[in-house]
């Protein structure tokens, strides 16, 4: 941990950072006519198919994970319109949501009007298509304007948020039905370079409780299997292996499956919850949902298909839950030494390269910047000057929906929500081609 001078002058700068107008810069749009196609890894670098760094920089538009069974926003505008402000605004990746049960039932959505709110015709070429149809013309016309897309299984049955139990299965939907829709949509998507990547489950968790647990865990073995340190388990079995807890082993499965369907694909593994590593800290360390990535120092997904990995936190504020952190002497070294510790490391020590899936903030001002210890303002700042300050590192912002507690857009999804948070991440985003 840094001493008290370094937290103060880093806190001095972060202020200075901001008064000096560095996050107020221009947002160039990128040029969709330059090819890059498929994306793989260097180090903790991604670089595109000529060896050239990039950084995903985009957003979270979700919906088709949901009872909505379609992307939100098309009730209000037209689809190409909402990929067009996401290209204007200065984003280049898209992470889309996904529930098994939208995959395997394919259904027709409804939440989709074809006039706007003025009379003129839109959504026209969505009618009578199914979810996956949809996406395809999402998919079609995000490559045509230079947007590439991260597919995410974020849960089995359509709902909100991630999986209860926190494991990558449930009993309507077990670990063979989430591998065969993912080598559906790896086969889908086979000569599209536009999809990059497959994000294998969103927020794997609850490893204290039967959820999902990290190889090597010191503790989760005593209580979800009858080895210790989450013993490495094979595929779910429903008589010799019912209950599978490792979710390296079965991220290493499934990102198998899907790079023999199509082996360009970038595979993008979230980390757990939890992870007691006795050599660390001598206790457990609790994190957000997925975003614990302690244990990949020892323990690192190897697939069989080589620089393909991108490891996968998220991160978020006191807004959303009042972690031990958030507190009146928080500073940003104070944060930092947390993100090091939970996932920071993996980039830092050159294992594979860290896209920051998710994290998101409410649109009151003190919400984006704020000096406050402990505050949300502060934690939002903090985070976008500490990916920004690691070169290389990617991010989605959660979540562009204009029906979002954290909004991007507003409510009409025809502009910002909040000036000063696309200001602030305007000065993460990645402009390599523009030129």
């Amino acid at each position: 941990m840094k001493d008290s001078s370094m937290r103060h002058s880093a806190s001095r700068a972060l202020a200075l950072t901001f008064a000096l107008g560095l996050f107020a810069v221009s947002v160039l749009p990128m040029k969709a006519e330059e090819d890059d196609a498929y994306w793989h890894t260097q180090g903790n670098q991604i670089v595109d198919s000529h060896n050239r760094p990039v950084k995903i920089s985009g957003v979270n538009w979700y919906g088709f994970e949901t009872t909505n069974l379609v992307v939100f926003g098309l009730q209000q505008q037209d689809y190409r319109y909402i990929l067009n402000q996401i290209r204007w605004y200065g984003y280049n990746t898209i992470r889309i949501p996904f529930s098994n049960q939208v995959v395997e039932t394919n259904p027709v959505p409804t939440a989709i009007s074809f006039t706007d709110a003025n009379g003129h015709p839109i959504n026209r070429d969505l009618q009578g298509k199914t979810a996956l149809q949809i996406l395809d013309r999402i998919v079609r016309y995000s490559g045509k304007i230079g947007l590439k897309i991260i597919l995410d299984n974020h849960r089995s049955e359509a709902g909100s948020s991630a999986e209860d139990s926190g494991l990558w299965y449930t009993p309507a939907y077990p670990e063979s039905a989430w591998i065969a829709d993912w080598t559906a949509l790896a086969w889908r998507y086979r000569h599209n370079p536009t999809v990059i990547g497959m994000d294998l489950r969103n927020e794997p968790h609850n490893a204290a409780f039967s959820g999902s647990c990290w190889t090597g865990d010191n503790a989760a073995g005593a209580i979800v299997g009858p080895a210790t340190n989450c013993p490495i388990d094979g595929p779910q079995d429903p008589v010799t292996n019912p209950n599978p807890h490792n979710w390296p082993a079965a991220a290493t499965r499934a990102g198998n499956a899907v790079l023999a369907v199509n082996p360009n694909l970038l595979i993008f593994i979230e980390g757990v919850d939890n992870y007691a590593d006795y050599s660390v800290s001598g206790a457990w360390n609790w994190g957000w949902n997925g975003s614990n990535l302690i244990g990949v120092t020892k323990h690192p997904v190897t697939l069989n298909v080589a620089n393909r990995v991108v490891y996968s936190p998220h991160d978020y504020g006191p807004s959303l839950y009042q972690q031990g952190w958030f507190n009146s002497n928080t500073t940003y070294s104070s944060l930092a030494g947390v993100w090091d510790l939970y996932w920071g490391h993996v980039y830092s020590l050159n294992i594979a390269p860290v896209w920051v899936g998710e994290f998101g903030t409410p649109n009151a001002n003190s919400d984006v910047f704020d000096t406050t210890p402990g505050s949300e303002g502060q934690w939002f700042s903090s985070l976008v000057l500490y990916i920004g300050s690691h070169q290389g590192m990617s991010w989605t912002y959660w979540a562009l929906n204009g029906n979002d507690w954290f909004a991007l857009l507003n409510s009409n999804w025809s502009g910002v929500a909040n000036p000063l948070k696309q200001q602030m991440l305007s000065a993460i985003q990645f402009h390599q081609f523009d030129r």
